[in-house]
């Protein structure tokens, strides 16, 4: 009769590190890296960085964006329109006065034409920014500005203006249509609007 010989258990993936949803910028923190970015002459990133925040784009959905798909008749359009990967649904985003002018110098500078890729990939082997290249910029971006990347991500920048806007307008529908929703319990939970709304009635009553 064998006896069993017990296997050393694995460690929990997770054990360690940091997880849950990634934070949305502030405001002051979106200024920190656009600034930087800017002195810097960081063409692509900062149209990348840009676009990231006005588009509310998942990170598969801003990676595979083309040029014809933001700018009509060598024209950066204010407002765009894109099937998302994961839902297949169209989803609408508009390009702010910054923005469009990031993503225009981007297009000047690399001499793009209509169908080509907005954020072409260094690696050769690809004709646009994987998302795991986009991960790592964006964690470049928030090292540069001091903050701890185990609690931000690129679903940080999808988050940011849609947390801005809700917090402005408590309008969740809204922010439903912008983020591509298709169940408004998913904004709800994207968002943890619950969890903010119930500590800010908190704060706000005295006992």
């Amino acid at each position: 009769m064998y006896a069993l010989i017990p296997y050393p258990k694995k460690p929990a993936w997770n054990k360690g590190k940091l997880v849950g949803q990634k934070l949305p910028l502030k405001l002051e923190e979106i200024w920190a890296i656009r600034i930087r970015l800017e002195l810097e002459q960081q063409v692509r990133n900062l149209a990348l960085f840009n676009l990231a925040i006005d588009s509310k784009l998942r990170a598969c959905d801003l990676t595979t964006l083309k040029v014809k798909d933001v700018c009509t008749s060598q024209v950066v359009q204010p407002r765009a329109s894109v099937i998302q990967q994961k839902t297949g649904r169209p989803v609408q985003f508009e390009l702010t006065r910054k923005t469009r002018h990031a993503v225009c110098n981007l297009i000047a500078r690399d001499r793009l034409t209509p169908q080509d890729f907005l954020f072409k990939s260094r690696v050769s082997s690809s004709e646009h920014l994987s998302t795991r290249q986009y991960a790592r910029i964006a964690n470049n971006w928030f090292k540069m500005i001091g903050l701890e990347p185990a609690l931000y991500g690129t679903h940080s920048l999808r988050r940011t203006k849609a947390s801005l806007i809700y917090k402005r307008t408590k309008n969740i529908r809204a922010v439903q249509l912008l983020l591509g929703h298709t169940k408004l319990e998913s904004t709800v939970r994207y968002l943890g609007i619950e969890v903010d709304d119930a500590l800010e009635m908190a704060e706000q009553t005295e006992s």
